[in-house]
């Protein structure tokens, strides 16, 4: 026996379905997509408005996060408003030609439809505050800050507040509701506020900080939900949705948490959330809206709710589901009653008249499909340049329109149908005079609004030729008119942050570059104090001043601008052409380096930063395009040196500008890391990194040879053949630089370890052991030395410092060849040898008990660590449960202790030796006290002077001044060996979660530094 449910919108529509507006994002509270207003019979296209800039998606590559891919429409009475992610603006257009009547500009992206109640809107902006807007005139009524304060980072590429309102705002019961902040752990907050006057009615800020069960199981830490898309309200209900996550709940009445299953549906979720009193819809699936219960998926992304059915398309057919009642019976036998999906019919789309066979643009991300909506009795779907409306009585499709790109926004009000694509274009069908060409509008553009400007000219092309300074970020303190900042934007690649005190020239700067097109994108002018710019620290490529020029003096720096200017070769210029004064800011001191996979070739995983400590904060974050391996093939460590950050990818190697996230270079090296792209593998925990940087040189070893690459520019400086193995090509397998020597080795093709979980990438081409080692000139390429190893050297067990070079050759443990290896047949013991590193010639050797797999020096304290890699995912012959340690002068037994258990690679820190397990002495062996305890996590300790990064469910971080207890950094997921370092000052953290879909709620490449006190 069964029971179909009551119309799911009888509550959500109860407001709207007289209405023939389209009032707010998918029409109404809910977001269900739905009018009861019907389209005409023939569609013809009226007019079209072509945007000055096409949106600017925060996550460009996330099939989860589409929330901003085109500017979402709303239309009341006669006129249609939308946000531009590109330039920061809000549009008001005539709905009937797409003229406009105005605008309104805020201080960063806008990336969601605002909402209208009565005759105001209502506009979430990156820049941190909800703005109440007059809909006629655009006038700012009052606006709302969402977070705890006015701190700036640079987020998805552009200036923003910590907290941007990214929960796009929702209107209910004459109530306004948004939300603040992406971050869990950076604060986030819910509120809810008076339309009428912006005074609060409740807010929740402490649902970022829950300890939660995280997406894998057993994974706890400390995070919680952010907002990332519509907000949807329904019932009694609150409906935020998380990003990659399933959506969070809250009471709507004093916004109370109700629940957020992350780790149940930890492999769900997206932005879109469709609400009803019933059951709510994400990405595809159905949950109870009571308890947040998942009740069973009906596929696909695009979807609306009717008072009839639930219409879900896909790129091949249509279909439409309704919620009954059922008896079900598990496995036990139980029978219980509840709601489930259930298909009332299915009609395929092949016949659609129209469709392209090739579509010239990219196809939407997940099934296909763009947005789907009804209108009466008429589905709207969008696929690639094309939108189909189809009747849902007689099931079949009804016309094809043409429109320029995929429409992501689609709407649907007073006889008009209205499409926006991702390329900036805002199509709208209705009833028109056959034959009439359509309108098309097009934003005036001026090519010179400062007319000859020659002094700003000329300063522009000093200052360029002066600081040779093309790309990046560059302030201009003090702006004016924006006349410097419109030259320097015309002349280079520079994104410009613009800064005066005075209303009116920030005013008049913003119109004139608006109208040169440059505005957002590429100039962006904000209002504040030049001495307290709220501006990120070190953000500054390059810092000029427009107040300069003009006064013909060159200012003189401040402690503001030198807390904005970028370490490592930030430059300010400023004054006038021909008189211009130059500061350039060296190294930051006391800032780490990473430069090889464990930070140096001693293999300490320590660096020497001292800033990195205490609590952590957002610095900069961004999507990167760099495809990763699989977070389980444990590629390479992102290495730092010079203000530069490098990450090798699988075809690509990138650096990144450490301070701002500005993509510097990228150098292609096509199927580099293929070999690791598969699941459990032993990748880079057994060969080591394929690529260290040294000098201003970034080194990178493939088969037979090592490329070596300009740090600054990616340019290719030389190509070094490694040394021939029996007079054939050998393979090159360790590789470390320092002191202007470059050190390698033939790696033992013969000897390939075994798959312990399950089969993936290719183990051929990770090699562990070698034959012999060799050194070269890091310049030229000429050989140093060559030493023939009397057995085999295991990569993991070569250590470089202090002009020595120490390595066990022992013989080859057969065991990791084997599947299932038999447990009486032990690696033999080896040799510990010392080389000189001048010409490879044996200092000393020790052969008394070398049973190490694993070798770290402390140049500092003349210690030489010999251990197991005893890890998650271990060889065979990393046995585990010793620790040794040696005088790195002569090879003297320091202390060998034979009790001791630990399960992550060991690292030196001065003279500790910490692994998760323990902390021990590294001259004594002692032990130390050592409160560390993580979550879930299988990835590495990276080390600073005073912190530790690992992965604890989320990113976590250990203050080892404080020894007290874990912390995390909630939203995001490390990779599975080292993915996060302490360099520059900072904690960098490239995206390293390829393969995984579990649903952290951001997929990011962040920078953290230490908070401000």
């Amino acid at each position: 026996m069964r029971k179909a449910v009551y119309s799911l919108l009888t509550v959500v529509l109860a407001a709207s379905s007289d209405a023939a507006d389209w009032p707010q994002y998918r029409c109404d509270a809910g977001r269900s997509g739905y009018t009861a207003e019907a389209l005409p019979a023939q569609l013809t296209l009226l007019w079209t408005y072509e945007a000055g800039q096409a949106p600017q998606p925060a996550w460009p590559r996330s099939g989860r996060m589409t929330f901003d891919r085109a500017f979402q429409p709303v239309i009341a009475g006669d006129t249609l408003y939308f946000g531009s992610s590109a330039d920061g603006k809000v549009y008001a257009l005539d709905a009937a030609t797409g003229a406009e009547r105005w605008s309104y500009t805020t201080d960063g992206p806008v990336r969601f439809a605002p909402a209208v109640w009565k005759d105001r809107l209502f506009v979430a902006s990156d820049d941190g505050y909800l703005h109440c807007l007059s809909g006629r005139s655009g006038e700012l009524l009052w606006k709302r800050r969402g977070g705890s304060g006015d701190r700036r980072v640079l987020g998805n590429e552009r200036m923003m507040s910590l907290w941007p309102v990214r929960g796009g705002p929702v209107v209910e019961d004459d109530t306004v509701y948004f939300a603040a902040g992406i971050w869990p752990s950076e604060g986030v907050f819910i509120q809810a506020v008076d339309p009428r006057t912006g005074a609060r009615r409740w807010l929740n800020d402490d649902s970022g900080f829950l300890r939660m069960a995280q997406p894998h199981g057993g994974a706890y830490a400390r995070s919680g939900p952010a907002a990332q898309g519509y907000l949807a309200a329904a019932g009694t209900r609150l409906f935020v949705p998380t990003g990659r996550a399933v959506p969070a709940v809250f009471d709507r009445g004093d916004g109370k948490f109700l629940y957020f299953h992350l780790q149940k549906y930890g492999q769900k979720g997206g932005s879109l959330v469709v609400a009803t009193d019933v059951g709510f819809f994400n990405n595809g699936l159905s949950f109870l809206s009571r308890s947040g219960e998942r009740l069973g998926s009906l596929g696909g992304q695009a979807l609306a709710v009717t008072p009839e059915a639930i219409v879900r398309s896909s790129e091949r057919e249509m279909a439409a589901y309704r919620l009954v009642e059922k008896e079900i019976v598990d496995r036990k036998g139980r029978a219980t009653r509840r709601l489930v999906p259930e298909r009332s019919w299915t009609q395929s789309h092949e016949g659609r008249p129209n469709v392209p066979v090739a579509a010239p643009s990219p196809p939407p991300p997940g099934d296909g499909v763009g947005e789907l909506i009804v209108a009466a009795q008429t589905a709207v779907v969008a696929f690639a340049d094309t939108v189909v409306t189809f009747d849902l009585e007689k099931r079949q499709a009804l016309a094809t329109l043409d429109v320029e790109g995929t429409a992501y926004g689609l709407a649907a009000a007073n006889g008009r149908l209205y499409a926006s694509t991702h390329r900036g274009r805002i199509h709208c069908f209705g009833e028109g005079p056959p034959g009439e060409t359509p309108r098309r509008v097009t934003p005036s553009r001026e090519a010179s609004p400062y007319g000859r400007n020659d002094r700003h000219a000329a300063a522009a092309a000093a200052i360029l030729e002066r600081t040779g300074i093309q790309d990046g970020y560059c302030l201009d303190l003090g702006c004016g008119d924006g006349a410097l900042s419109f030259e320097l934007a015309r002349r280079s690649r520079l994104k410009i942050y613009a800064i005066d005190s005075d209303p009116d020239r920030v005013a008049e700067a913003r119109r004139k570059l608006q109208a040169a097109g440059l505005y957002g994108s590429r100039v962006t002018v904000h209002r504040g104090d030049l001495e307290a710019t709220g501006y990120p620290q070190h953000f500054a490529n390059l810092i000029v001043s427009a107040r300069s020029v003009e006064e013909s003096r060159p200012l003189e720096p401040t402690p503001e601008s030198r807390r904005l200017l970028r370490p490592y070769g930030g430059v300010m210029c400023t004054g006038a052409p021909g008189a211009l004064a130059v500061t350039e800011r060296g190294p930051l001191p006391g800032a780490g380096t990473w430069t090889h996979q464990y930070s140096d070739p001693a293999n300490t995983s320590c660096s020497d930063d001292v800033h990195v400590k205490g609590d952590l904060e957002i610095l900069w974050f961004r999507d990167v395009d760099q495809p990763v391996p699989q977070r389980h093939g444990r590629g390479p460590a992102p290495l730092f040196s010079s203000g530069r950050l490098f990450s090798e990818g699988l075809d690509s190697l990138v650096a990144i500008d450490a301070y701002n996230g500005h993509l510097l270079w990228r150098h292609p090296l096509k199927g580099i890391l293929r070999a690791y792209h598969g699941d459990h593998l032993m990748g880079t925990s057994g060969t080591g990194s394929n690529y260290c940087v040294s000098g201003g040189s970034v080194y990178v070893r493939r088969d037979d040879h090592c490329l070596r690459i300009d740090a600054a520019s990616g340019q290719l400086l030389g190509r070094f053949e490694a040394p021939r193995a029996g007079g054939e090509p050998g393979i090159w397998g360790y590789l470390a630089c320092e002191d202007g020597v470059l050190y390698g080795s033939l790696a033992d093709p013969q000897h390939i370890v075994t798959y312990r979980y399950q089969r993936g990438g290719d183990l051929t081409k990770q090699l562990t052991e070698s034959r012999s080692l060799f050194a070269l000139d890091a310049t030229t390429g000429a050989r140093r030395w060559h030493h023939i190893a009397e057995h085999s050297v295991r990569n993991n067990a070569i250590a470089i410092g202090g002009g020595r070079l120490y390595f066990v050759d022992r013989p080859l443990a057969s065991a990791d060849r084997q599947r299932k290896p038999k447990s009486s047949e032990p690696q033999p013991l080896g040799k510990l040898i010392a080389l000189d590193t001048r010409d490879g010639r044996e200092v000393w050797r020790s052969e008394k008990e070398v049973f190490g797999t694993l070798l770290a020096l402390s140049v500092r304290h003349g210690a030489l660590l010999m251990a197991y890699q005893d890890t998650r995912f271990k060889l065979a012959s990393e046995v585990g449960g010793r620790l040794a340690a040696l005088s790195a002068a002569d090879g003297y037994l320091l202390w060998d202790r034979k009790d001791v258990k630990y399960v992550t690679r060991p690292l030196i820190n001065g003279r500790t030796i910490y692994a998760q397990g323990g902390a021990w002495d590294l001259l004594t062996g002692e032990d130390r006290p050592f409160h560390f305890k993580r979550s879930y996590g299988c990835g590495q300790l990276a080390s600073g002077a005073s912190m530790l990064l690992y992965r604890s469910a989320t990113l976590g971080y250990f203050d080892l001044e404080e020894n007290k207890e874990n912390r995390d950094f909630g939203g995001v997921r490390p990779g599975c060996w080292i993915n996060a370092i302490p360099a520059g000052g900072m904690v960098l953290v490239p995206d390293a979660s390829a393969g995984c879909a579990c649903s952290y709620l951001n997929q990011s490449w962040i920078a953290l530094r230490p908070v401000q006190r």
